[in-house]
């Protein structure tokens, strides 16, 4: 192997008409708050409120920076510059309740892992830099979308057999190598 690196490129968008699922369209992640007050970035944006009316993600980590939801709305908008407008009454014009913003980093190959879709700066990754989406450099976001997974499992599977046709040679070969030198012995 001549080395491990994760794929940062960007999987396909698949609508789930979900008012709080939100895709990003280009680069970024969401950085949700810990439980130990760090801060961890993800691209997974399948979130829901808690029952205090935060967006949280599916763990109960609130987004960052907070967003709460009135009780009662009737409606929520999510904009492609994260601006989320609620509608609390018929009629009503919609209330701007906080903007939803992501991150970028120097190099995102470097962030750390840290499971469950959540990843961590470190050295490596660099500071994140964090604005307001659809600004140069930060990705937009999509209301009522997900990400799906960046894999082709096509690539992937042609890449398996020319690998264990590989093996299957070479293993042919060192068989072969060894009958040569059992008479000899």
């Amino acid at each position: 192997m001549a080395s491990i690196y994760r794929v940062t490129e960007q999987g396909s968008l698949s609508s789930t008409s979900n008012t709080f699922d939100i895709a990003i369209q280009g680069d970024g992640y969401f950085q949700v708050l810990l439980p130990n007050g760090d801060t961890a970035y993800t691209r997974d944006g399948s979130f829901q409120l808690n029952g205090a009316g935060q967006l949280v993600n599916y763990d109960g980590f609130a987004i960052q920076p907070g967003i709460t939801i009135p009780e009662g709305a009737i409606d929520v908008t999510i904009n492609s510059s994260g601006e989320v407008l609620v509608t609390e009454e018929a009629g009503q014009e919609a209330a701007n309740v906080g903007t939803i913003q992501i991150a970028t980093f120097p190099s995102q190959g470097g962030l750390e892992a840290m499971g469950d879709n959540l990843f961590r700066a470190t050295q490596a990754s660099g500071p994140a830099t964090v604005d307001s989406p659809s600004r140069p450099g930060y990705g937009s976001l999509m209301q009522g979308f997900l990400e799906t997974s960046n894999v082709d499992p096509i690539s992937e599977i042609a890449a398996l057999i020319s690998a264990q046709r590989a093996y299957e040679m070479n293993f042919k070969v060192v068989q072969t190598a060894d009958q040569m030198m059992g008479p000899a012995r």
